[in-house]
């Protein structure tokens, strides 16, 4: 029969014992309102203190409570009346527990024993007539009803037995005597006692009773106490003595000795204690724990050497020791914990059992400090724990947490339980670049797919929150994709040219590199990389002046008067490099006369180096190396025609040019005009020389700057970065003079200042070949042009 109650929220069951295993105690989800199908998502379970067995169990799957394992109720509670099984219905996602008590009933599984098989009585044939002799009565392990009921005896001439109850609800059985005995007739009486429970169906037990017929002895012994009441502290080693019990008998000699033996005892009881059968001394002999059983009953019986006897009662009431520590059971642990978990947040429950009573089974427990969680109490002996503070995997991947429990004993015990829990990673640091900034210097012309440089940058979460992958932000760089000009590897930071870079078309630029990581959401940062273009001496140098066109050459006038340092003409260069690389330096690598001409280092001015005399060849050929200062060194060269001449009637190729099949009218024109314009021209110049010779007499004829230097050969708009090496603003000038010019103090000037070119331009590279000095002469004379004259050719043009 099973029965069933609710109480303030628990419930309680009332069963009898020895059922099957598997069978349904009651539906205790129903009995407590709880939701099926929420059993199993809450991780409902019995919970039993200790490691005592685990009677009960629940059926997750329609929440049942049924048998889990034999449930015997003499085993359980002994002679206790009532006996509860008490144990604990404990859920989660809340946590919320029930305290669930089954009532064990019990059945009639045992029979009743008595101590001994035999039972001696040494009875004087002196007894009265309704003289009572006391036997030990059976002993049922079952109680109520199916305990001990009625006795009987077996059918004889001299003996009854009598039934009667204690004080103490115990059954007092006695032989009654029925009929005088008389040994001469019968020394000896066998009886059979039996025992019979109120089970149904009943059961039984039997004893013999041998009586011996002695000669008479009315006196049995008296003990000190009817009950003796002890306490034995749990775990008291062996021999130590209980108490000690006593009886008197007022008879002598042998009728008045009397020897103690237990009348009855519980087979526990038994393997715990030992009777002394002369002295009364009850020893311990087993090992005593207050968590089996709190309270032993022993019956002792007192008998003389004639076999009267007399009982007692021994009460043994054992006391708690603090001989148990603390037990830490971890009921459940939410390992990992996201790292961005919220303060309070509840990560394990904890619970603590400890099997002493009062004081020695109250439990604190503890965690150690200066760490981000906390024990919170729960219900009864539960604890949550808690963080107090926001995690950081970056700073601690994992905790080690021990967990100390101690009771309030004296002394105090206490035990101790680690457990371990990682930090879950979340996204939540962007990649950081080891630097501020980047700096990447390449030279020019280099190939394509080479690295520039690499950016590096780390990220302190885990797995794919920690991967960084590198890209370029879109930009554009003088209009082109910064795609198609660098790249970028994505795992590894380095950064390539896609193609040659060109010092004079970009000399520098700056992109945006992004470091993202693969988490979600993803985090980025970006840095700038500054790259620098570093100029490579990869230009030559360019020839302005003389004109690098090889199809004429270009002849200068040297009047015959020219003293030394005289400037005759000048070399003007540009180079596209820059720095060293467009530092130029002219020399003269090549001379009619190498002794007769000079070429200023830096500045490309050509001077007389001593006074012209008549014996000087009028046609001097001059070529001329244009140097940078780059490694190597790179150069070009040209090719400079003078004429020492005071008058163009005098060259030789002039009066041959009439003759010359290839002239065409525009050249007889010129030369009609050029004879002209002498001859006016020499004229004037005879008249100034005469004026001055009056005043006085300069020691040098004013033709220093005299250079015809057509602003033809100038490129337009074009200026040089200061002190770049090459060609200055100060050097852009012209200057025509006719042919009597060296006495002449008119000077007609064009400026090239009117306009610069920018400094981005680039100018074409240019090497003029050299020739050999001994093959000029023939080209000369084909294709002399005499440069001073252009001017006044445009004006008959």
């Amino acid at each position: 029969m099973i029965m069933a109650h609710n109480a303030n929220g628990d419930v309680s069951y009332s069963i009898r014992e020895e059922m099957k295993r598997g069978s349904v105690i009651g539906n205790i989800a129903k009995d407590l309102g709880l939701d099926v199908n929420r059993l199993s998502s809450r991780k409902a379970r019995i919970d039993t203190e200790g490691n005592r067995k685990r009677y009960c169990d629940i059926n997750l799957n329609n929440g049942d409570l049924t048998v889990a394992d034999r449930i015997d109720r003499e085993a359980l509670c002994k002679e206790r009346l009532s006996c509860v099984l008490n144990f604990e219905l404990v859920l989660e996602h809340p946590l919320e527990i029930h305290n669930v008590g089954i009532q064990i009933q019990d059945i009639n599984d045992n029979a009743p024993t008595f101590s001994k098989d035999v039972i001696k009585l040494e009875i004087s044939e002196s007894a009265d007539k309704g003289a009572r002799f006391r036997v030990n009565d059976a002993h049922d392990a079952d109680i109520g009803k199916n305990g001990v009921q009625s006795y009987s005896i077996e059918k004889n001439d001299n003996f009854i037995v009598s039934v009667s109850t204690n004080a103490d609800g115990g059954k007092n059985i006695e032989l009654v005597l029925n009929k005088d005995l008389d040994r001469e007739q019968q020394k000896e009486v066998t009886l059979i006692l039996t025992a019979v429970d109120g089970g149904t169906p009943p059961r039984s037990g039997t004893v013999a009773i041998h009586v011996t017929v002695l000669d008479a002895n009315d006196n049995a012994p008296v003990f000190s106490q009817a009950v003796y009441k002890v306490s034995l502290p749990e775990n008291s080693h062996g021999d130590t003595v209980v108490v000690t019990v006593s009886a008197t008998d007022a008879d002598e000699g042998q009728n008045g000795k009397v020897i103690y033996e237990f009348s009855r005892i519980s087979g526990i009881a038994k393997e715990l204690f030992n009777l002394d059968q002369i002295t009364g001394e009850i020893k311990v002999k087993g090992p005593v724990d207050f968590e089996e059983e709190v309270k032993y009953e022993l019956f002792v019986e007192g008998k003389d050497g004639s076999g009267l006897s007399s009982g007692t009662k021994v009460i043994i009431q054992i006391t708690d020791v603090n001989d148990n520590n603390p037990i830490i059971i971890i009921k459940s642990l939410n390992s990992p914990v996201p790292e961005n978990a919220s303060p309070g947040t509840e990560v394990g429950i904890i619970n603590v059992q400890d099997r002493d009573s009062e004081n020695n089974g109250q439990v604190r427990c503890s965690i150690q400090q200066n760490l981000p969680f906390k024990l919170v109490p729960s219900i009864k002996n539960y604890y949550s724990l808690v963080t107090t503070g926001e995690l950081d995997r970056e700073l601690v991947s994992d905790y080690n947490i021990t967990i100390t429990a101690t009771d309030e004993g004296s002394p105090p015990l206490s035990s101790s339980k680690n457990i371990h829990f990682t930090v879950a990673d979340v996204n939540d640091n962007p990649p950081v670049f080891e630097g501020q900034n980047y700096r990447a210097h390449v030279q020019e012309n280099n190939k394509p797919g080479s690295s520039i440089c690499s950016v590096s940058a780390t990220d302190p979460d885990w797995r794919q929150n920690g991967t960084v992958v590198y890209s370029l932000l879109p930009s554009y760089i003088n209009e082109a994709s910064v795609s198609t000009i660098i790249s970028i590897n994505g795992d590894t930071g380095v950064i390539h040219a896609v193609k040659s870079f060109d010092f004079e078309q970009i000399k520098s630029f700056k992109v945006l590199v992004l470091a993202r990581d693969n988490g979600s959401p993803p985090l980025s940062s970006n840095v700038t990389v500054s790259v620098f273009i570093t100029d490579e001496n990869d230009n030559y140098p360019q020839i302005l002046y003389p004109s690098p066109d090889g199809n004429s050459f270009m002849t200068e006038m040297v009047p015959k008067a020219a003293q030394a340092g005289s400037l005759v003409s000048k070399v003007i260069a540009v180079d596209a490099d820059s720095g060293q690389n467009a530092w130029l330096t002219y020399h003269i690598i090549k001379a009619s006369d190498p002794g007769l001409f000079t070429i200023g280092f830096h500045s490309g001015e050509i001077r007389t180096q001593r006074d012209l005399s008549e014996s000087d060849s009028m046609k001097q050929n001059i070529i001329v190396s244009v140097r940078d200062n780059g490694q190597p060194s790179l150069s070009a060269t040209c090719a400079l025609y003078l004429l020492i001449s005071d008058n163009l009637a005098e060259v030789p190729e002039l009066k041959d040019m009439s003759h010359d099949e290839s002239s065409s009218k525009l050249t007889f024109y010129l030369i009609i005009a050029l004879v002209s314009v002498s001859t006016f021209f020499l004229t004037f110049i005879i008249i100034i020389l005469a004026v001055r010779f009056c005043r006085r007499r300069k020691p040098r004829l004013l033709f220093d700057g005299a250079v015809a230097i057509p602003s033809a050969y100038l490129p337009p708009n074009y200026a040089e970065v200061e002190c770049a090496g090459t060609l200055h603003s100060a050097y852009n000038y012209d200057a025509y003079l006719t042919t009597g010019s060296r006495t002449s103090d008119f000077k007609f000037v064009r400026s090239y200042n009117e306009g610069t070119m920018t400094a981005d331009m680039t100018l074409r590279k240019t090497q003029s070949s050299v020739d050999d000095l001994e093959g000029l002469d023939a080209d000369i004379n084909g294709s002399l042009q005499v440069r001073s004259i252009m001017p006044f050719c445009n004006m008959f043009g």
